[in-house]
Parts: C-alpha cells; structure tokens; sequence
C-alpha cells in the first residue's frame, strides 16, 4: 500500500479510506454514474479536525485535492484526472436544531438542500435557496458556487444568505468563523472569498445560514405574452402591485414550454401554444385571500392594459405543482436530445429580448444542432440554455460556444449567472472578467494555496 494511503489511515477509519475497488461505484458526477471514479483514493471524513489533518499530508506531499459534494455542478469542477485525493462530504453531514431567536442554523457542508429546508419548515422558518437540484445538493456545493436558483430576485443569492463558515485551507489551517450576526464591520469579511470560489481556495466544512419567516400564503400564475417588452412591463407591474412579495418570475421561450408541457409526466398545458413567452410567477406572503384577490386584479389589469395576452390562475396547491413541476422538469429537455450542451449567462434584463433572438436564430443555422431551449430567470437576468446537438465534438462545442458567449463581452453580461466556471468555461473568462480582476485572483490561490492543489486546473490556470 502506498505511504500516503496509509497516512490517511492514521488518521481515518478503514472504512473512510476508499481505494480500488472500492471506487468502482463511485462517480464523478450524478450523470456519469457508469464511470467509475478515476482517482488515488476517496476520503470520507467526519470532522474539521479530519480534514485538516488531510490538507496537511496533501500539502507536504503536493497532491491534488477535490472536494465532492453532491455531484450536480454543471461546468466540470468535479472531473479527475487519475492522481487526486477525492475528499467526499456526504458524513458531514450534520444539521444543528435551528436558532429562532437570531433566525440562523448551523450545518455541515454535506448537509442536503432539501433536508435543511425540511428542517427549518418545521418550526415556521425558511431557507429561501431553492432550484431543482435541491434533493441531491449540498450546502457545501451551492456556498462553493454562490447558487442562484428560482428565488433570487426577493432573497437573493447564496452568499446573501451566509452569515459565518468555517473553512480549512489549503495547509490545514482552519478558519472558523460562526458568527450568527448579520452586522460585522470588523475588517475584512473572509467569507467572501470562499462563497463562490467553486473550492480552489479552501473546503468549505460548516455554515451559518440565514432564515427568514416562512410565508403564509403562496400565489402563482402562469401568464401568455407576445412582446418581450412587454415581459419586462409585467415584471414591474406585479412586482409593484404585490408590494415586495414577488418572489419568482420565470421565463420559458415558445419551444421550450411545448417540450415541457408535452412530456409525459405533464397531463397538460395550462396555456394554449400561441405565444411566445410564457411567464410563471410566484408571491409569498402573509394573508392567502387578500394575495391572490390581489393577484388575480393584477392579471385582470394586464390584460385590460394589453400587456398580457393570457393568464391562468392557481387555485390549489396541485395547480401549484403542476406549475412549477413544468418549469423545473428540465429533464423532458434533455431526454429528447442526443447530446446537449448548457448554458447558464447573465444579461442586463433591457438585453435579453433581442440578443437571445439573436443567439438563438444563429445557432439554428449551425450544423448539427437539433433543438434550442431558452429559459430562465428573467427577473434577475439570467438565462439557461439547453441546446440539443448530433455529436459531442470539440468542434461542435466550440461553434456552439462562440455563438452564445460572443455578445456577452460588449453587453457587460457573464458566462456564468449561478454554475460557476469549473473547467468547461475557463477559457471564456475573459469574457466577463478584465485582465486585472483575473491577475488579482490568481495572485489570491497562489496566497492562499501556493502549491495549488486545491481543484487544479479549474477556474483559473497557474503558472
């Protein structure tokens, strides 16, 4: 056995040190589950003190490490190359009884999404993250990535919800920092710099995490719209008449909606296939009767004004579901597909109209793509693409690439809203980010981790 094995083995149960065999029904990625793990060794830790104890063997001997949460990333950032250490999070599991008091709770970073939703609900709280990955994700993942998901535009992003985390470095050094206040000016806020750095400056083994008040009442609709302009004027509208309640506004592209509505887990559209925007929004707030009252005098308003062209209300909580299962069913999109390719960019909202028109009308003429699905979160600009292709080659990829990341450079957007950039969007960067951001963050890893170990090779090339 190898002498770094058994250094781990000094400090970890057997059973917590995967080699061989062992790996064969390990993977990289919850899509790549026949691919068994390429690594030196999987680790299963249990404590801070474990992993730091890890980073400290991984830092003198130079070997690579990656962190693996919940397998769900989308750009690469859990790929092996056959001589890391995978260092797994899945026992870190914990989630601490919540603190009602200063609305906080504290988990582990192999914490599930959904399990730490469950346990707040129960006791009138909410954890507002929330996207269609949250039964496998962990909180470890989506603070590694700053996840966005479908509530941003009333409770912001990931890192809006972080109070404190603890973290170990690339040496072994544990920074812990669980405060469970929301004002602290005091110098720098380290966090920060760990909330959205996809692992390359530290391993992310604890949180604080925000709650709010869970809402009383719940009212979506799913509204028909010709005009892109007019998208955005609803927007505005519903967001006034529902006085700060709007919690969700998405948007599904013509195409992509009859994909989603046509599969065979929906039992039917709510709207007839006329349109070429369809929106579904969400308020949370305090009174039912009174929200959806106000509500459905907004829908009637539109559509007086002529701002919408159709609208249909939801009465029960199965039509709720039905709605959102249609917006979060992005597996019917990829079903029909070959191959695909995703994209998640950020536009200014006025942009959004025209430029994916204009995206979408170029990757129609590009040989071998065989299905465009634009979709989003359009209140906050970020808009997905799933684009079905013939083949998965590197010249295929690249063609698909140039045409959606060309526009965003001279629009101040971003090839990444919420995914992060891993290894599959490293070389696009630039794109968003100026050669003087980009040394500066280079300079940051080589402080903060000098022998780069830490996920080598994703976001960033050191030299």
């Amino acid at each position: 056995m190898k002498p770094l094995i058994n250094s781990f083995l000094n400090i970890l149960k057997p059973e917590q040190v995967l080699i061989g065999d062992g790996l064969s029904s390990r993977y990289h990625h919850i899509w790549a589950m026949d691919e068994p793990l390429n690594a030196q060794a999987m680790l299963l830790p249990e404590t801070t003190h474990q992993i730091s104890e890890i980073m400290k063997i991984c830092n003198e001997t130079e070997t690579p490490v990656i962190v693996f949460g919940g397998l769900t990333n989308l750009v690469g950032s859990t790929e092996t190359s056959g001589n890391e250490i995978v260092i797994s999070m899945e026992r870190m599991n914990a989630i601490e009884t919540p603190d009602i008091l200063s609305r906080t709770i504290t988990v582990g970073a192999g914490a599930i999404l959904e399990n730490v939703q469950q346990a707040v609900s129960e006791i009138g709280l909410l954890f507002p993250l929330n996207y269609g990955a949250k039964g496998s994700a962990q909180i470890g993942g989506a603070i590694s990535t700053n996840a966005g998901g479908l509530q941003v535009i009333r409770y912001g992003m990931t890192r809006n919800l972080v109070l404190g985390l603890e973290v170990v470095l690339a040496d072994g050094t544990i920074l812990s920092s669980l405060k469970k206040i929301i004002k602290d000016n005091s110098a720098y806020d380290l966090k920060h710099l760990f909330i959205g750095s996809e692992g390359t400056l530290g391993i992310v083994t604890k949180a604080v995490l925000k709650l709010v008040e869970s809402p009383k009442s719940r009212v979506s609709a799913f509204v028909g719209i010709n005009d892109f302009n007019k998208v955005v004027s609803f927007m505005r509208h519903v967001d006034q008449g529902l006085a700060g309640t709007l919690s969700s506004y998405e948007l599904i592209w013509k195409d992509t909606f009859i994909t989603l509505t046509q599969d065979q887990s929906v039992e039917r559209s709510p709207l007839p296939y006329d349109y070429n925007y369809y929106v579904l929004l969400e308020g949370l707030g305090s009174d039912l009767e009174q929200d959806k009252m106000r509500l459905e005098h907004l829908l009637e308003e539109a559509l007086h004004q002529e701002i919408i062209e159709d609208a249909v209300f939801a009465t029960t909580d199965k039509d709720l579901n039905w709605f959102w299962h249609i917006r979060e069913n992005v597996d019917a999109l990829v079903t029909v597909c070959d191959y695909d390719q995703h994209f998640d960019i950020s536009l200014p909202i006025n942009a959004i109209g025209d430029t994916i028109s204009e995206i979408t009308s170029k990757l129609s003429k590009i040989k071998g793509v065989t299905h465009i699905f634009p979709f989003g979160h359009v209140g906050d600009g970020n808009i997905h693409y799933i684009i079905g292709k013939e083949n998965n080659s590197d010249e295929l990829r690249k063609a698909i690439n140039a045409v959606v990341y060309e526009p965003l450079l001279d629009l101040g957007g971003s090839v990444s809203a919420e995914h992060g950039i891993g290894l599959h969007k490293k070389e696009y960067l630039s794109l968003c980010r100026t050669q003087e951001e980009i040394f500066t963050m280079k300079q940051l890893k080589k402080t903060l981790d000098p022998k780069n170990i830490l996920n080598r090779g994703k976001v960033l090339d050191i030299d």
